[in-house]
């Protein structure tokens, strides 16, 4: 009788400073949009979840916020958040550019990683912005600097090298017990992705104009059958990001209301009503019950 063919189920870290593709790989391994993107550093605010579910085995990736040397609570609480999920796994991946030589950023969070115990893959992100004879001395460099158990360069936008990153992250799994049903694809609860995708529209129809002084936050989240009625409020710390937000004759709120209505109906299944409104409250970000109450 041969042997019964185990099941392998374990945990990964997406790790790395902020702003190198992070929830870009995490979307492209699931297939479909669970975590925010913006070209701004520092996009992702908490832990989340994906979970990818293969022939007789599950890999659950863990994607943090960038690390980086905090200036405020909220930014001690995300940093806190990604060295917390590294005891946490199974396996580490490290992101990096392809387009950037090892910073003070990159070298911060490798110096947390060698404080852990867990093995690490180096993801050279973005190769598809770079000649091939180029990743040569890069993975050189990083190969000096820590003894990966991987290099493996893809570009988290095309979908290059992904596959394998996901095979060796698969082979590096250990026996164990299907964690989430096989229609679960994150944990997050619709409230919460409801705010991260408002939260990411903001983002982008503001460009630099708006730094990082904006949070989102679901006044309520009525099913009704098919449709969700969702209220919610922007907050930002100045009367004059508040004008940003709004927009001239309230044309960016209502573009950021348009296009993340769009997305709740996609991602949820469902016919969305929104409604926006916004609040300035000053130095939010250092206000302790204020991060709570926002879910940091």
């Amino acid at each position: 009788m041969s042997a019964a063919v185990s099941y392998r189920s374990g945990f990964v870290a997406l790790v790395g400073r902020p702003n190198v593709g992070k929830s870009t790989l995490l979307n492209r391994i699931l297939g479909e949009k669970i975590a925010i993107i913006s070209d701004k550093p520092q996009t992702t605010r908490t832990r989340i979840l994906g979970v990818k579910h293969l022939p007789g085995a599950q890999v659950v990736f863990l994607d943090t916020p960038g690390i980086h040397k905090p200036k405020f609570e909220l930014n001690k609480r995300m940093v806190d958040v990604a060295l917390h999920v590294l005891d946490e796994v199974d396996l580490a991946c490290f992101m990096v550019e392809a387009t950037e030589p090892p910073g003070p950023g990159d070298r911060f969070v490798l110096e947390r990683l060698k404080e852990r115990d867990v093995p690490a893959v180096l993801v050279i992100n973005k190769v598809d912005l770079v000649k091939k004879l180029r990743l040569l001395p890069l993975i050189d460099e990083y190969s000096r600097m820590h003894r990966f158990a991987e290099i493996v360069p893809v570009s988290a936008k095309t979908g290059d090298g992904v596959d394998r990153l996901l095979e060796l992250a698969l082979a590096r799994m250990p026996e164990g017990p299907s964690y989430f049903a096989e229609d679960v694809v994150t944990d997050q609860p619709m409230r919460v992705l409801a705010a991260e995708i408002i939260r990411e529209k903001l983002l982008q129809k503001t460009r630099d104009e708006l730094p990082f002084a904006v949070a989102v936050f679901i006044d309520s989240f009525k099913e009704e059958g098919r449709m969700a009625r969702i209220s919610a409020t922007v907050y930002v710390e100045k009367d004059s990001q508040k004008a940003i937000v709004i927009g001239k004759h309230g044309e960016i709120l209502k573009a950021v209301g348009t296009h993340a209505r769009i997305d709740m109906e996609n991602l949820f299944g469902m016919k969305v009503f929104l409604e926006l409104w916004v609040k300035v409250k000053a130095s939010w970000r250092q206000d302790e019950r204020m991060l709570v109450e926002l879910g940091y």
